[in-house]
């Protein structure tokens, strides 16, 4: 996602994080997300989807969006509340309801940034559990016609509010990804909260344009085996536990048993977001991320609360390069 579009390329939709949050807008004929994911000491950044296709735009109530005809960009943002579940399913649906009717069924990659994530909404349940019963709720009430969940990160922001925002495609494009090493989120026991998260861990896009690569957008990735946080209180351990199960689930093996032929590498990731609950961690992250990813990815870190407590590290990307025989 370059920060602007090159010459005859299309801005699908923006999204500035930086030191506040706004509510998404339109601007110069694009959706812009303002999203308050930057600390103060470090400088703010521009993730810009692009399509090759000029873009129709518009906003309804709340949701700002932009489709160029294969795909859709949709954001919203649901303002601080004592309890988020039904706001958060009434944006939810609204999104769903406007994907829908725009013929864009299969919503492949989504974002949700938390505020204060870990913390207690005012019936003392946290609120990431708050906002995934909404978001859970909604999905049952859409799974009919959404289908499938996407690819998805749930993390902390740094104030309040939930911001939202999400890519769609066309019917016969997506293909979603679980880790073998893994629990399926949406199957978590009643532990982790009344609803279960609702998303997979990566979407696998076929590209249908000529000479295009297949890609695939990896869900923020921690250190969970099954469904149990791992390596607690060691950063070390859980961030080389997050990174293979990257690993796993972009292998080949895993892609096979996906139905899908080719895998990838780490060192195929790119476009990665590195989210580290503790400042004092963010050097031996970069240190290992450094060693652990291509020199010309594109790599930031982000100082935020994880949606557990006890999680120290969480990381996400996208693999474009399709991989030959190894």
């Amino acid at each position: 996602m370059p920060d602007a579009a090159p010459s005859g390329r299309h801005v699908l939709g923006r999204v500035i994080y930086q030191h506040t949050s706004e509510p998404p807008v339109l601007r110069d004929g694009a959706p812009q997300v303002g999203v308050h994911m930057v600390d103060a000491g470090a400088e703010p950044f521009a993730e810009v989807w692009l399509t090759d296709k000029p873009a129709r735009s518009g906003t309804l109530d709340a949701l700002v969006w932009a489709e160029d005809g294969e795909y859709l960009f949709c954001a919203f943002r649901v303002e601080k509340q004592a309890v988020y579940r039904q706001p958060v399913r009434a944006a939810y649906e609204a999104a769903f309801e406007l994907a829908d009717r725009l013929g864009y069924t299969k919503i492949f990659r989504m974002w949700n940034l938390v505020g204060h994530i870990t913390r207690d909404n005012a019936e003392g349940m946290e609120n990431y559990r708050d906002f995934c019963i909404g978001r859970a709720e909604a999905f049952e009430r859409w799974s009919s016609r959404i289908g499938s969940m996407p690819a998805a990160t749930g993390i902390g922001a740094l104030s309040d509010g939930i911001d939202c925002y999400f890519l769609a495609c066309r019917e016969g494009k997506a293909t979603f990804l679980e880790n073998p090493l893994q629990t399926p989120a949406y199957k978590y026991p009643d532990q982790y909260g009344p609803k279960s998260p609702s998303f997979a861990r990566a979407t696998y896009l076929t590209q249908v344009e000529e000479h295009a690569t297949n890609i695939v957008y990896v869900s923020g990735t921690a250190s969970i085996i099954g469904d149990e946080t791992v390596c607690l209180e060691d950063i070390d351990g859980q961030l080389d536990l997050t990174i293979g199960n990257i690993e796993t689930l972009i292998s080949r093996g895993n892609l096979w048993l996906h139905g899908i032929g080719d895998g990838y590498r780490i060192a195929d990731l790119d476009f990665i977001k590195v989210y580290v609950r503790d400042a004092e961690h963010l050097p031996v992250v970069r240190a290992k991320c450094a060693e652990v990813f291509a020199a010309h990815a594109n790599v930031v870190y982000l100082n935020v609360d994880v949606c557990r407590p006890d999680l120290l590290v969480e990381i996400e990307g996208i693999c474009r390069q399709e991989i030959a025989d190894r």
